[in-house]
């Protein structure tokens, strides 16, 4: 019998791919000795047959059966028993955290005649309602799909008819009152009576967290997230402590370090006579840690101490769940827990000086992603400035956006191209597509651990919460502070970093990392504060670690001596794709269109020779910006026709014009332009008359351009320069192509060489950018010198995409249908067109072993594609110069990982 359940004593947090996380690490604070209380989890593969089979398999329900007596057996009491219940909770935990995603449910067990036992047990029957009504409430929702909106309403009446702001003022017969009518809600909204046996009750939530793993929210912040969707969530039933008995009870959600900067100390929520769901779900503004100190001393001191041991015990900064009921603490979850990208770099250093980590796993604990994130803009602090009240600061960064108050208006706004506040109350897991689509998420309730605040840090958002004086009306979209009235549509500006809100928008101005990474850290530093200094040299730390750990060199994209001289100084040690098309734009087009039109050798010639200075004087510059570090230069790649003018609108001028009877040398070029256009015009460009193609069919060009570059190496020699020049044939297919075009360029180097008596070495390679090139690769490599993957046109031709045409109509629904989970122009597809790179990386240096492999394409600067690069043996990666510090961050982590 396959075994589906398993005692809290029976696991660790290794286990977490069958326990889920919060089950793993549950075992492991049992292990660890830890006050967890009883309990037991049902496995993730428990839920993959429930969903693959539409219900639980019959062993599920035996095991259940025998986890349940023995928990009771444990604990002397039985489940709903009317006079000395057991009350559990029935909890989500998947192998991945997913916080505020999938559902809880509390206090399992209670009925009409169990509430009583649970007041006589207790000795408060306040306390007995108020958790009787919470079951009601949670079952209503997460079990019977009832919209929760009803019960918040008849629980914000109850408030308004007494009088009262807080759920706590209500008294027993309020609550009782409250009860009957959420148990008529539950009849009228689900058809059926709220269930009174205490096993239905339990059966029907562990099928609801089954269900919940398939959720609209959850599969959307899965792909979000790249978690797989078949992994399946785990079920933990946990007998149930309360932190509703009263003011020596409470609840609350710590960190061992701020999540949100990484300062050290103890970070934290919580909230007096509460129960867990109403810390994180930000309905009420919570105390500090602090003040929890002040009313339990006690407690606050065991808690700290089981903090320190977890902390040790993970090595990493950790998320911990806790309950006091009446002055015992117990802890109900621990994980590593999600954090700011800043507070992700000091806390890794933090824990490097404290040597509970090594450097290579300070690297592995922070990513390109977070790095990218740090070298966001931040709010001009001199500038003029409305400030209209302070939050907490939840999540790093400087958001400026139109307010919109529910989250299909975010979506929808965002969609048309607006940056957009997502203004609510309090947020919750259905408002997720709208946190999605914001550029920054406020909130008038809830603290540093509300489910805005922990969902934000783990998407990169900036977040502001608990903005006390704001009040906000969803009803009327409208939101106040004082009197002041934010319209749906008015600019606002947050920063996450200080919980500013400001009215209209701010400036921005570069970041202190931005500002490192560019122009160092003596630069960075100057008049920072201490924050700022520990981030920035942390960052500093992590990057040069990674910088002498990687294996890949980093190089550039760059067309033009200005991207080139950026390049170098974010760290590129080469270029790894010049595009020289781009040098054939502006001014300069009139000379290609001279080249196209010519009527003989003569005329072509003439055009190509008054082109020749300008290429060598490009060429000269971008040498003289990267003198000593390696210059791969491709020869143009594009179909002639690009440099034409429209076929259409050329077509309507030359018809217009014959219309009007007009004569002359502009209508005579106009005929002769719209004949070539008509010669050149293809169905599929990208497929026809380009690369290496377009070299051997029009005599003259890759000829100018090869002489353009040995002149430029010998200018630059003859100044005492060190020109590193790479040729790169594009678009190869056949070894014959390659061959033609090495045979014309070394020719046309050595008449260079002879001519200014230099000696020019220039490595003449290709991009492998078509399957039958990767295919073929250990014929190619015969004649190549290198390999340069041009991964966007390997996946265009791999996939058969168009990726203009697809990227706005296909993608969308293949990504909602889960056929990707990222797009393959974004992180490169492993499985096909990273096979293609694997066989020609291997082949190509079967026939040559010193053949040098680099890919140019935009996957250069994408993390994930990085570590497989690293995998696949490549030399270098090549990217856009605003990525080079992630790729260089990401590089270094592949070498470590």
């Amino acid at each position: 019998m396959t075994k589906y359940v398993f005692d809290f004593t029976e696991g660790d947090k290794d286990q977490k791919d069958l326990l889920g996380g919060k089950g793993a690490n549950l075992a492991e604070m049992t292990k660890l000795g830890l006050p967890v209380p009883p309990g037991f989890t049902i496995t993730t593969e428990a839920c993959r047959e429930y969903l693959a089979h539409g219900s639980a398999p019959g062993e599920l329900r035996v095991q259940v059966t025998t986890a349940l007596r023995q928990l009771e057996d444990t604990l002397g009491r039985r489940l709903g028993d009317r006079h000395d219940p057991l009350l559990v909770s029935v909890r989500s935990g998947a192998a991945f955290s997913m916080p505020g995603m999938m559902e809880t449910v509390l206090n399992i067990g209670l009925n009409d005649a169990s509430v009583k036992g649970l007041a006589e047990e207790s000795g408060d029957e306040r306390f007995a309602w108020d958790s009787y009504r919470r079951l009601l409430q949670m079952f209503g929702k997460t079990v019977l799909e009832i919209p929760g909106e009803v019960f918040s309403d008849m629980l914000d009446k109850a408030k308004s008819t007494k009088g009262v702001s807080s759920d706590v003022d209500l008294d027993v017969d309020d609550l009782q009152a409250l009860v009957a009518t959420f148990k008529d809600a539950v009849r009228e909204h689900s058809g059926q009576e709220f269930p009174q046996h205490p096993r239905e009750q339990l059966d029907m939530a562990i099928n609801a967290v089954f269900d919940s793993w398939n959720t609209d929210r959850a599969r959307l912040y899965r792909r979000r997230e790249r978690i797989p969707q078949h992994l399946g969530t785990a079920v933990n039933v946990c007998t149930m402590v309360f932190g509703n008995l009263g003011q020596t009870s409470g609840t609350g959600v710590a960190f061992t370090r701020d999540p949100a900067s990484g300062r050290p100390g103890a970070y934290g929520d919580y909230l007096s006579n509460a129960q867990g769901e109403d810390v994180v779900a930000g309905i009420r503004n919570t105390l500090s840690l602090d003040d929890l100190k002040a009313l339990d001393p006690s407690s606050h001191k065991q808690l700290i101490k089981v903090m320190r041991r977890l902390e040790t015990h993970y090595r990493d900064l950790c998320d911990i769940e806790f309950t006091i009921e009446r002055g015992k603490l117990w802890m109900l979850q621990t994980r590593v827990g999600k954090r700011t990208a800043a507070a992700a770099f000091r806390i890794a250093a933090q824990l490097v000086d404290e040597n509970l980590i090594t450097m290579d796993e300070a690297l592995s604990r922070v990513s390109g992603s977070q790095l990218a994130l740090l070298m966001f803009p931040h709010f001009d602090r001199s500038a003029p400035r409305e400030l209209l009240t302070t939050g907490m600061a939840a999540s790093p960064g400087a958001a400026v956006g139109r307010a919109v108050f529910d989250s299909p208006t975010a979506k929808a706004w965002a969609d048309r191209g607006e940056q957009v506040v997502l203004v609510r109350r309090e947020t919750n897991p259905d408002d997720l597509e709208g946190m999605i689509a914001a550029s920054g998420i406020l909130t008038a309730r809830g603290g540093k651990t509300s489910h805005a605040a922990v969902v934000a840090r783990g998407m990169g958002k900036t977040c502001v919460c608990g903005a006390e004086e704001l009040d906000v009306d969803a009803s009327t979209r409208t939101a106040r502070v004082g009197t002041v009235l934010i319209e749906e549509g008015d600019e606002i500006s947050i920063d996450g970093s200080t919980g500013e809100i400001f009215l209209g928008p701010m400036p921005v101005v570069p970041s202190p990392v931005e500002t490192y990474i560019e122009a160092g850290l003596a630069s960075a530093l100057k008049g920072a504060d201490d924050e700022t200094t520990a981030l920035v040299k942390a960052v500093d730390r992590l990057l040069t670690h990674a910088d002498i750990r990687r294996r890949l060199a980093i190089r550039a994209n760059a067309d033009t001596t200005e991207d080139a001289v950026r390049a170098r100084s974010l760290g590129a040690q080469g270029i790894g794709l010049c595009r020289t098309e781009h040098m054939f734009l502006g001014d300069r087009r009139v000379l290609i269109e001279r080249v196209i039109l010519a009527g003989n050798t003569e005329e072509r010639d003439a055009a190509l020779a008054a082109l020749l200075p300008l290429q060598r004087g490009d060429f000269a510059e971008l040498l003289d910006a990267m003198d000593g570090l390696p210059v791969n230069i491709r020869l143009l790649d594009p179909p002639l026709h690009e440099f034409l003018p429209d076929r259409t609108e050329l077509a309507v001028k030359v018809a217009l014009a014959e219309a009007r009877g007009e004569t002359g040398e502009q209508l005579d070029v106009d005929r002769k332009l719209l004949a070539a256009v008509q010669r050149l015009h293809e169905s599929n460009p990208m497929l026809g008359l380009r690369g290496v193609r377009l070299g051997l069919l029009t005599p003259g060009l890759f000829a100018l351009q090869v002489r353009a570059i040995g002149e430029a190496m010998a200018d630059q020699i003859a100044a005492g320069k060190d020109p590193k020049v790479e040729i790169m044939v594009p678009l190869v297919g056949s070894i014959m192509e390659l061959l033609l075009v090495r045979d014309e360029t070394e020719q046309i180097l050595a008449d260079v060489a002879a001519e200014r008596g230099v000696t020019l070495t220039v490595p003449i390679g290709t991009m492998i950018e078509l399957p039958r090139a990767a295919l073929t690769a250990h014929r190619i490599a015969e004649a190549a010198d290198f390999f340069s993957f041009g991964t966007n046109d390997l996946t265009q031709t791999t996939w058969g995409f168009s990726r203009d045409d697809v990227e706005s109509t296909v993608f969308a629904a293949y990504l909602e249908k889960g056929v990707f989970t990222i797009s393959p122009f974004e992180t490169i597809d492993a499985d096909g067109v990273g096979r293609l790179v694997e066989i020609a990386a291997k082949e190509g240096r079967t026939t040559k072993p010193g053949l040098k492999l680099g890919v140019c394409g935009e996957h250069g600067g994408d993390p994930e594609s990085i570590h497989f690069f690293h995998r696949t043996g490549l030399d270098y990666v090549s990217c856009s110069p605003f990525r080079l510090p992630v790729a260089r961050l990401e590089a270094g982590r592949a070498a470590v990982s």
